[in-house]
């Protein structure tokens, strides 16, 4: 598959990286090219450009900025790019300044989410959350001893939820589909529980996993 990634981070360029290895083509989308000159160097297979040529090249897309970021970043895809395609949303509704004991603060509730304001703003674009919930080194093929851990994921599109679902379990990941966009209010959160370990003990290589 073509796959355009939003972002110029450590999470876009990890995914990037990792659709390589998983035969797809990649185009990775910035402000700024230059950013991307090391991992161009390092993956001469994959491409660089703009939001929009990332999201005009892509058939699925990955959203991998900060979550504050999240809507100027999509403005500058452009709509028409952005229309009818899979975005999978990594983002998170995380306020700059850092934790408070461990615990970081969001610019959304618990009856509203970041992915809801971005499917209202872009309401012919398919967004499915996923990848929010654990760290960039295990988004792609985690050992976890051979558990695969478990990526919950919600959108309202069936089809883009079954696209993104194939994609995670290539990837490694157990498919937890949590419903509609709504969901969003409840798995953008996981992310705070997940990275207390982090802030309080150093330790940010965890998953999730469902237990049935």
């Amino acid at each position: 598959m073509k796959i355009g990634i939003l972002g110029s981070g450590i999470v876009a360029k990890t995914l990037a990286t990792g659709f390589l290895k998983h035969g797809h083509s990649v185009t990775v989308g910035t402000r700024d090219v230059s950013k991307l000159a090391e991992w161009k160097t390092a993956n001469p297979q994959g491409n660089a450009g703009s939001f929009a040529d990332a999201a005009a090249f892509g058939e699925v897309l990955v959203l991998a900025v900060h979550g504050e970021a999240a809507l100027d970043v999509l403005s500058l895809a452009g709509a028409a790019n952005l229309a009818g395609k899979v975005v999978m949303d990594t983002t998170n509704p995380i306020v700059p300044g850092g934790p408070e004991k461990g615990v970081l603060k969001f610019f959304t509730t618990l009856e509203d989410s970041l992915m809801e304001r971005l499917q209202k703003k872009f309401p012919e674009t398919r967004f499915v959350k996923a990848f929010n919930t654990v760290g960039a080194f295990r988004m792609v093929d985690p050992d976890f001893g051979g558990v695969r851990p478990s990526m919950f994921i919600c959108g309202n599109d069936a089809s883009a939820k079954e696209a993104a679902g194939t994609i995670l379990s290539d990837f490694g990941w157990d498919v937890e589909d949590m419903g509609g966009v709504e969901a969003a209010r409840a798995i953008e959160p996981m992310a705070i529980l997940w990275c207390i370990p982090g802030f309080i003990r150093n330790e940010w290589m965890h998953a999730f996993k469902v237990l049935k």
